[in-house]
């Protein structure tokens, strides 16, 4: 491994990780906003650590949603992190169940993109304990200062947090709907179809049950396309 190459995989890991990590503070002002306390927000940023399922969390509990609904939304879209796990094994090849445990805490979309795309083995593993780890710790500093922030908010700022997870999976989603996005137009099916679905269900199930149903659109994606060989 040149030293070229692990220079540019330090400095492109720890960029992601403090970009990503500041995203945080979105994190924790929409859980005090969903009411949880601060040290909860903190916790859950440092157990669950993936932030499409805290998001979808704590957006089911602040709109009235029970524990079912609010946990059921969060596996679902936790669940992807298992596959990551899978893709990952070969080239972590972590030894021990604390190892493992801790480099299960670690995967996640940022520091399993960054290891795929590493030209070497070395280097993968390089990228996704760099990028993992300054993601971990931005993150969840980041959600303490975003709780505490929106700790000290008047009652009109405090309304205006609703909208902060609606916006937060907007972000996530955008991306995954333009054209230069693999499958874009497949991708554009499912979220459209899971919107529509969730939209007629709102009226007829308790809050936070539609999204955990939504997920019948993906359904719309049709047979897995064949590779070529």
């Amino acid at each position: 491994m040149s030293s070229p190459a692990r220079s540019a995989t330090l400095r492109d890991s720890l960029g992601l990780g403090l970009a990503v990590g500041l995203y945080g503070v979105a994190f924790g002002a929409a859980a005090v906003g969903a009411g949880l306390s601060t040290w909860q927000a903190v916790a859950l940023s440092a157990l669950m650590f993936t932030g499409a399922s805290q998001f979808a969390l704590v957006g089911v509990l602040g709109a009235g949603g029970g524990a079912f609904a609010a946990v059921g939304s969060a596996l679902l879209l936790g669940s992807r992190n298992t596959l990551y796990g899978v893709r990952l094994a070969p080239m972590l090849a972590p030894r021990g169940w604390l190892r493992r445990a801790g480099t299960a805490q670690l995967v996640i979309d940022e520091s399993t993109a960054m290891a795929v795309a590493a030209p070497d083995r070395e280097l993968g593993r390089l990228a996704f304990w760099v990028t993992g780890g300054s993601v971990y710790v931005c993150w969840t500093a980041m959600t303490l200062v975003g709780a505490l922030g929106a700790g000290g908010l008047g009652e009109t700022a405090e309304a205006a947090l609703d909208a902060v997870v609606p916006a937060a999976f907007l972000a996530l989603l955008w991306p995954r709907l333009q054209r230069s996005a693999t499958e874009a137009g497949v991708q554009r099916r499912v979220a459209l179809g899971g919107a529509v679905v969730a939209l007629a269900l709102t009226p007829f199930v308790p809050a936070g049950l539609q999204v955990v149903l939504a997920v019948v659109a993906v359904l719309l994606a049709g047979r897995p396309r064949a590779v070529a060989a």
